[in-house]
């Protein structure tokens, strides 16, 4: 019953020792890891199924120039997104030491560029189409609603699974 042949120095309760894997555990992790690493490929789909879905509905409501304050807002955070996958990326191998060497000043370098063209793209976008404001921020708040869909996509897997 547990997976190792009994002792006698020690009493069997019938109880799977630390040792021996549980063959129902082993194929429910490896289902999980399978779920958690596609994440972050659905999240991308996710804001950009939301940013046009949701690009249509400002057009028609609210107008063009809140439509192109939504566009260049969905297209700024979906770009930090990748950035900021890719940096947090490079850290991790850095510090794992897998992948390929890179420089801890060059990846700490290329977080602050990030903040700072997307600075630069937002006050740009300000200053130049002020009525597009509300449209801008709502846009850059497309992960934060795609990271949700992600959230339910997960609930519901795991319900489906409990039945």
């Amino acid at each position: 019953m547990s997976g190792e042949p009994p002792n006698p120095e020690r009493p069997s309760l019938g109880l799977p020792t630390m040792g021996s894997p549980n063959p129902d555990d082993e194929a429910r992790n490896r289902s999980s890891n399978t779920l958690y690493s596609g994440a972050l490929d659905r999240i991308r789909c996710f804001m950009i199924a939301l940013g046009l879905a949701l690009l249509i509905v400002a057009w028609w409501k609210f107008g063009r120039w809140t439509a192109l304050g939504f566009l260049l807002g969905c297209a700024i955070s979906y770009l930090n997104f990748h950035w900021l996958k890719r940096v947090v990326s490079a850290l991790a191998d850095r510090a794992t030491g897998t992948g390929k060497a890179q420089s801890g000043a060059g990846v700490v370098a290329r977080f602050l560029l990030r903040y700072l063209l997307l600075g630069v793209a937002a006050y740009a976008i300000l200053t130049s189409f002020p009525a597009s404001l509300r449209g801008l921020f709502a846009g850059l708040f497309l992960p934060v609603a795609a990271i949700g869909c992600e959230a339910i996509y997960e609930l519901y897997l795991a319900l489906a699974r409990r039945r």
